[in-house]
């Protein structure tokens, strides 16, 4: 559990936007960021974002639902979105608990993902969901 990124402290309500401001969101973050991770599946791979999550009720979208695109693919569980103006990934409905947003730290307002330190990386190539019960 993080409180605090560098000099910024997280409130328990944050804002996070994209790139380009055109889409605003406010995250639930009573504990600070939990748990964050990168993923080394083939999307994951590709974007290159610090994750952590949030319950599916702790995002709001404050700005820009409009501007948001989905994107699916595999078993197409998991909801990608991103900002159809500036392509920053915001946030995802994930695959592995799909009650779980997981969502882009990067666009936490004020916070440096930098600043966390040694992040662990999550086995996407080998994604649990995969594996025989």
């Amino acid at each position: 559990m993080i409180r605090q990124v560098g000099p910024t402290r997280i409130s328990e309500w944050h804002l996070a936007s994209c790139h380009c401001g055109a889409v605003v969101l406010r995250l639930h973050l009573p504990d600070g960021i939990v748990n964050p991770r990168r993923c080394d599946c083939s999307i994951c791979r590709r974007k290159g974002a610090i994750v952590a999550s949030v319950p599916l009720s702790g995002i709001e979208i404050l700005k820009g639902e409009s501007e948001l695109r989905c994107y699916q693919f595999n078993t197409r569980t998991a909801k990608h979105y991103f900002c159809s103006v500036c392509g920053i990934y915001t946030h995802h409905q994930r695959r592995s608990n799909p009650a779980e947003y997981g969502y882009n730290v990067g666009c936490l307002e004020g916070v440096n993902p930098f600043d966390l330190g040694e992040v662990p990386t999550n086995d996407g190539v080998n994604h649990p969901s995969d594996r025989p019960a």
